[in-house]
């Protein structure tokens, strides 16, 4: 999954130098709302190790999301699937100053195709909560369907839209 390209975005590991951009992403309420919350400088740090050695035990896992052109972090998109997750989970977060530009749809497409196609997994689900309208909105455009809601872990529940 690492180099997987798309027409405008490249799919990276996490750097240091992109500590500071998700830390600033992570320590605001109307980013981190939909995302696990808001996160102190050290447990920020620890999310960008956890999402490296996630990639390390599966080989894939929510990789650092760059512009061919500016080869800047403009965020994250990619796969989650943890022991203790339900399903293989395609997930997402822009930086503020990303969201908007197509990007979301762009990544989500890839790493759908990669995981179906490539990775063949059975299963391909978001987790999204009721109330983030821009996430359903991405989810329904890359192909996916509501298909009921869960308890997920300590997260609270969550609506199931599920990739065909």
């Amino acid at each position: 999954m690492i180099g997987l390209e798309t027409e405008r975005l490249v799919f990276r590991q996490w750097l240091k130098s992109d500590y500071p951009a998700l830390a600033d992403f992570y320590a605001k309420e109307e980013n981190a709302h939909f995302v696990g919350g808001i996160k102190p400088p050290e447990e920020a740090w620890r999310l960008m190790a956890t999402y490296i050695g996630h990639y390390l035990l599966h080989g894939y896992s929510y990789l650092a999301l760059e512009t061919m052109d500016s080869h800047q972090l403009i965020g994250t998109v990619g796969l989650w699937n943890s022991d203790p997750w339900p399903e293989p989970e395609l997930g997402y977060w822009l930086l503020p100053e990303a969201q908007g530009k197509g990007y979301a749809k762009e990544a989500g497409l890839a790493v759908k195709k990669f995981a179906l196609e490539e990775l063949k997994l059975n299963s391909l689900v978001s987790y999204i909560d009721s109330k983030n309208e821009p996430s359903i909105n991405l989810a329904l455009a890359l192909g996916a369907h509501l298909d009921g809601t869960i308890d997920l872990l300590d997260f609270g529940p969550h609506e199931v839209y599920r990739y065909k």
